[in-house]
């Protein structure tokens, strides 16, 4: 019982749990891999189809290229009854979902989701499926780490630490990349984390790739050309590729929700027998475009080493987007993540050639744009320019990749704010209804006016009063925050127990005016809604905050008299 305890509320048992979530994240990563490999050669004859696209099966030469056809549809039929009655959540990319548990379902993911998850996205992916891994990882991760903080019965934030931790252990061991993973599950998954969540998912992160490398070996999962800047006058070409894969980033994730789109309003027949039937379409596609036959990394590597030209670059780029959509609208599992890199890549090598042709001696090899293009097609799609810097960094191991990869990044994170509210990730759940931005407001919240509920405004004091006459009136407080006001009794701002503590703790402050601990928290109105009065305190850290009308206080709301007028609901952080 007493290790129990520990388990639940101390550091040591979260770091523990971290540990563990870590190493079964790296277990399932391994696992993943397998199967993935297994299936592919069950299904092609060899290790990886793509590298060596339009090659017949070994079992049955006399069908060439045409063995594409039966195998979607074969793997289709064996994970579209698996997705449908065991785990739905398994269909798709994985990260929305993730992001959904950790923002609106308290990090609670069913257990049964990583073994569907893994079993599913392996057959996709060795079927033919043209996605990545990633977010079949993720999500694998992710219940894991749900899955161990519900059986210590941890509280919330430290649930979503735990899913977090899954996810990175996940990126970190399959991708042996343990920055990419801390940054994907911190910028992805949590997006507001504190320093404890940092190192426990760092801690998470470690163990998982310590155990990969055991396992599956210390290269990366890409080998790279090295890269440099020869001429300063690529870093201007460098940052119109930043632009331009912004738009594509932007693009790719219109045209996977318009085939969506299309898959949803063409089929009739049950779902569970999507993946089948939609197979065909897919494996058409795989024996025109055989590069596009699973993740695709062997082909990825060739454009960027140069062995493709501008117009079948732009082909595979335009291709990829497509197979990658069409293996999500049919109810496949897998992840977009290393299909934006393929695209990127793509695009980068085919700009890098153009730019070889048009500027010679400025322009530098082409390979070093499709490095470029990958990181920056990526942070179009996701938004996540913390962890496109990374990963790239972590694949080449070079300084020198560092400020070019930036510029591109942050050209392309800006476009794609600008073209789009919406990522590749967040798009899906927005469809849904689902804003993780903004917080669910139900019931009370939703109705009440915070002029209905709101107090006595307490004792307020001068804006140039001495702070050891402030701490004196604050110490008689109920919430420890009081309004200040100006000379003519005008709302200036509030000063908190806290603030002033620390100002007078060194004894040569008590003379100081409480205009020099002012805070100014969100104003809140009496005809605001209760709910946002509750983002107002939240936002602040304080316990109450003043009801202000055209410069005066007319009011005080705190979370005591918020929670009164909530007796039956619950409101969350989103």
């Amino acid at each position: 019982m007493r290790l129990h305890q520990l388990l639940r509320v101390s550091e040591g048992g979260l770091l523990a749990l971290a540990l563990l979530v870590g190493a079964g994240s790296a277990g399932f990563a391994i696992v993943f891999r397998w199967l993935i490999s297994t299936f592919t050669h069950l299904a092609t004859g060899r290790a990886d189809y793509a590298a060596s696209p339009g090659a017949s099966h070994p079992g049955i030469e006399g069908l060439g290229r045409w063995f594409l056809l039966a195998v979607p549809v074969l793997a289709g039929l064996l994970y579209g009854p698996l997705v449908h009655f065991f785990a739905r959540e398994a269909r798709g990319h994985g990260v929305p979902e993730v992001m959904y548990a950790v923002g609106r379902r308290g990090a609670r993911i069913p257990p049964q989701v990583a073994a569907v998850k893994a079993l599913a996205s392996a057959l996709c992916i060795g079927g033919g499926g043209s996605v990545g891994r990633e977010g079949p990882i993720v999500q694998i991760g992710s219940a894991l780490g749900s899955t161990v903080g519900r059986l210590a019965r941890v509280a919330e934030p430290r649930l979503r630490v735990l899913v977090a931790c899954g996810a990175a252990g996940g990126i970190a061991a399959t991708f042996n990349a343990p920055l990419a993973g801390v940054f994907f599950a911190m910028e992805l998954i949590l997006a507001d984390f504190t320093a404890q969540a940092f190192g426990m998912v760092v801690v998470a992160a470690v163990t998982s790739a310590a155990i990969g490398r055991a396992a599956l070996g210390d290269a990366p999962f890409l080998s790279l050309p090295p890269f440099t800047v020869e001429h300063v006058g690529q870093y201007g070409l460098f940052a119109v590729l930043g632009l331009l894969a912004g738009v594509v980033g932007v693009v790719f994730t219109r045209v996977l929700y318009l085939i969506e789109d299309a898959c949803d309003a063409v089929w009739r027949g049950p779902e569970w027998l999507r993946p089948a039937v939609g197979g065909i379409l897919l494996g058409l596609l795989l024996i025109a475009v055989p590069q596009m036959y699973g993740v695709g990394y062997p082909v990825l590597g060739n454009a960027v080493f140069g062995a493709y030209g501008i117009g079948f670059l732009l082909l595979l780029a335009g291709a990829k987007m497509v197979a990658t959509s069409l293996t999500i609208g049919i109810g496949g599992s897998g992840g977009v993540f290393a299909p934006s890199l393929f695209v990127g890549a793509m695009l980068g090598s085919a700009y890098g050639g153009l730019a070889h042709g048009m500027f010679p001696g400025v322009a530098g090899p082409a390979g070093a744009y499709g490095l470029i293009g990958m990181g920056a097609a990526f942070a179009g799609a996701a938004r996540a320019p913390i962890t496109a810097v990374v990963i790239l960094f972590e694949l080449t191991g070079e300084y020198s990749i560092i400020l070019p990869l930036m510029t591109a990044i942050v050209l392309a994170t800006g476009v794609s704010h600008a073209l789009s509210a919406d990522t590749i990730y967040t798009l899906k759940l927005r469809r849904r209804g689902i804003d993780l931005g903004r917080r669910e407001v139900i019931g009370t919240a939703a109705l009440t006016k915070v002029g209905d509920v709101m107090t006595t405004v307490p004792e307020g004091v001068r804006a140039d009063q001495p702070l050891r006459d402030v701490a004196g009136v604050l110490a008689r407080s109920a919430s420890g925050v009081l309004p200040v006001l100006d000379a003519a009794g005008n709302y200036v701002g509030v000063v908190t127990a806290r603030v002033v503590a620390e100002a007078l703790a060194d004894g040569r402050h008590d003379a100081d005016p409480a205009s020099l601990v002012l805070e100014l928290p969100l104003k809140v109105r009496r005809d605001d809604q209760l709910a946002q009065a509750i983002e107002a305190l939240d936002r602040s850290g304080c316990a109450a905050t003043p009801v202000v009308e055209e410069n005066r206080v007319v009011g005080w709301i705190s979370y005591r008299v918020a929670l009164q007028s909530l007796p039956a609901h619950r409101w969350e952080r989103s």
